[in-house]
């Protein structure tokens, strides 16, 4: 077998912005793992930036790749990450948003909203409409103190024999919904976590209401006991229901949010790709996944691609970051050729009705503005 023979393209134009990309106000790139999730929404992100508008860009994936897409730290709250353009970014850490307090099932005094109580949102997304406040198993909760009876443990980890199933991704979810509410966001593009992570997301609703049911059960049985404690022993009477409403409010939240991911109008989650066979029957189970949840696709993305380049991105000039194969001398160029021709065929045709976009694979890594934008030219 030869070695890997490449020829550079030489009409790539890399200060050629797209002046915006066409994007409803939410944008969401969801696919396996390792497809360039990250790399297609930071591309969004800034293009939509360099059109002015507000744009926030924003990870669920622990995997925290967009620092180093951006190649500048991204914090776990949104911050201005360019000065030139309206560019937000963050990293949600659903591990730190539970230990803070932050989450729902995240511990006995978690609370919903930001450090200091307060809602973080408060904006006209599609998620406002309430202040979360303490946690459903604090004090003042409808466990009515029950955490303290158990030593400060969160009741409902000591009911389940650990943490609440999908905590992760309830945490991961309470941010994204703060920042979708956020004023100063006219476009939020979402780097979502692997398939698994992103369905469990949209499970969420349908979780929220089975553990509303839990804690009222709970609260039932508790209720008595915990005024009987209370008359013997003193103590300030709290307000049962505060928790609960919480819990609700919350839930209620996210049935907003959902409603919002199925409006074409509002949203385009678009599925990330790599052109072989079995990445094309994954990305059809994600798409037919995201179709019982009513969520519609508008946008297949098939990165990576290996052909004549002109074709792919448009034609320009003056870049060795697009290479083409050279077929004739190269026998390992010819596999992959075949390879990925035969899967973008199977591709066409399997999302007949989606706007099917190509990436071409690049000699480098994506990293930083001009490759950003090299990436950008292609998902105009």
């Amino acid at each position: 077998m030869s070695e890997l023979d490449v020829e550079p393209v030489e009409r790539i134009d890399e200060t050629d912005v797209p002046e915006g990309v066409d994007a409803p106000e939410y944008v969401l790139y969801g696919g396996k793992g390792g497809v360039g999730k990250t790399t297609m929404a930071a591309a969004t992100g800034l293009a939509s930036a360099r059109d002015g508008t507000a744009t926030l860009v924003v990870s669920t994936d622990p995997a925290h790749s967009l620092s180093d897409t951006f190649e500048t730290e991204i914090p776990a709250d949104p911050e201005r990450i360019r000065e030139d353009v309206p560019l937000y970014a963050a990293e949600i850490d659903p591990d730190a948003a539970m230990e803070a307090g932050e989450a729902m099932f995240g511990g006995a005094a978690g609370g919903a909203g930001g450090g200091d109580g307060t809602d973080a949102a408060g904006g006209d997304g599609p998620t406002a409409g309430g202040d979360p406040a303490a946690g459903p198993t604090g004090g003042d909760g409808p466990m009515g103190g029950l955490a303290g009876m158990l030593g400060g443990e969160n009741p409902m980890d000591a009911m389940l024999g650990g943490p609440m199933p999908g905590a992760d991704e309830a945490a991961a979810m309470q941010k994204l919904l703060e920042f979708m509410d956020d004023p100063r966001f006219e476009r939020v593009v979402v780097d979502t976590a692997p398939t698994g992570h992103t369905l469990r997301l949209l499970e969420l609703p349908e979780l929220m209401d089975t553990m509303v049911g839990r804690i009222m059960k709970l609260k039932q049985k508790f209720e008595g006991m915990m005024e009987g404690m209370k008359g013997m022993f003193g103590g300030e009477d709290a307000d049962p229901e505060q928790g609960l409403d919480d819990l609700e409010e919350l839930s209620q939240r996210i049935e907003r949010l959902r409603a919002t991911l199925r409006d074409p109008s509002q949203t385009d989650f678009r599925v990330v790709m790599v052109p072989e066979e079995m990445s094309v029957f994954e990305s059809k189970r994600l798409l037919d996944q995201l179709s019982e949840f009513g969520v519609p696709v508008g946008t297949v993305v098939v990165n990576k691609v290996m052909e004549d380049l002109t074709d792919v991105a448009g034609g320009a000039s003056g870049s060795e970051a697009f290479v083409s194969p050279n077929l004739d001398t190269c026998e390992f160029c010819q596999r992959r050729w075949d390879v990925q021709q035969g899967a973008l065929a199977e591709a066409q045709e399997v999302f007949r009705g989606h706007d099917v976009k190509r990436v071409p694979l690049l000699a480098d890594e994506v990293r930083g503005e001009k490759m950003l934008a090299l990436v950008a030219n292609c998902l105009e």
